[in-house]
């Protein structure tokens, strides 16, 4: 597990990231002592400045807790649930958990939706709308949302920065968000969600992508919700006589790639291996709904 002193990154960075897989994947569960520096050292092959410099980039991200003259150990991380077989938004689910939910505008305005949008909301004039939803200044969710440009005619994104736009859709243009289908994915972070989202390219997410219709039937939104697989849980119901969430196998090579949509693939793109961990979550989903 020594360092590779050939790659460009510093050698305390490459520390960190490999306890940060370490962590993330409950090698190191919360709870748990780091190892000590002394151990750290013999492990990775350096020095006590690079292990210190390693670890407190692990606290100022939340991973550990640093306690004077006691051992370091995992922090429990904290998690965002929600229900992902519902037609209401991140913001009333997380208003009825009594948590604020805060929203940055990313950007708004015209744009060309990918082919299964298109199909969906019957019309190639759309608005893209891209958003961040942060808890306590975490980064928790990355939002794209197409919408049909003449239904929300003059929609605004200072309208929306932390706001629900749903809320806004049922107040402002009389269209009340009430049924639609939803995929749930594990995928891999690429270079544009990893930063947005406070994380390691190639890191695991977890994707939410749906559809939406009106109360009148009929289309209003095509979303992808990038979820940080760290941050928040999804709460599924399921019973005996109904199946409210199908879960598809990642596809295989050749296959959609399972990461994004079509415009976020590209340079930058995580390669195949960076997605074993996303697969173990997804591995996991389906061992949890049965």
């Amino acid at each position: 597990m020594a360092v590779d002193r050939s790659d460009p990154r510093p050698l305390h960075q490459q520390v960190a990231q490999s306890l940060r897989q370490q962590i993330l994947g409950h090698d190191l569960p919360p709870g748990a002592p780091l190892p000590s520096e002394a151990e750290l050292c013999a492990t990775f092959g350096v020095g006590r400045s690079v292990v210190r410099q390693a670890v407190a980039g692990l606290a100022a991200d939340g991973l550990v807790i640093r306690r004077q003259g006691r051992p370091t150990l995992v922090a429990s991380p904290a998690e965002y649930r929600r229900l992902v077989q519902r037609a209401t938004g991140l913001s009333d689910q997380f208003a009825v958990a009594g948590q604020e939910l805060h929203t940055v505008v990313r950007t708004l305005g015209p744009g060309t939706p990918p082919p299964r949008a298109q199909a969906f909301l019957h019309t190639a004039d759309a608005l893209k709308l891209e958003r961040l939803r942060l808890v306590g200044g975490d980064p928790l969710a990355y939002v794209r949302t197409w919408l049909p440009a003449a239904k929300v005619p003059g929609l605004r994104a200072e309208d929306l920065t932390d706001a629900s736009l749903h809320r806004l859709l049922t107040r402002n243009y009389g269209l009340r968000p009430v049924s639609g289908r939803r995929q749930v994915r594990a995928v891999a972070a690429d270079d544009m969600l990893a930063e947005a989202l406070r994380t390691e390219p190639g890191g695991p997410l977890l994707m939410l992508e749906g559809e939406t219709t009106d109360q009148h039937g009929h289309a209003l939104e095509w979303f992808t919700t990038w979820h940080r697989a760290d941050r928040v849980v999804f709460d599924i119901d399921v019973s005996e006589t109904s199946e409210t969430v199908r879960l598809s196998a990642l596809g295989a090579a050749g296959a959609e790639a399972p990461g994004a949509s079509p415009d976020t693939r590209g340079a930058g793109a995580p390669a195949p291996a960076d997605l074993e961990r996303a697969r173990e979550l997804a591995e996991e989903l389906r061992r949890l709904l049965g």
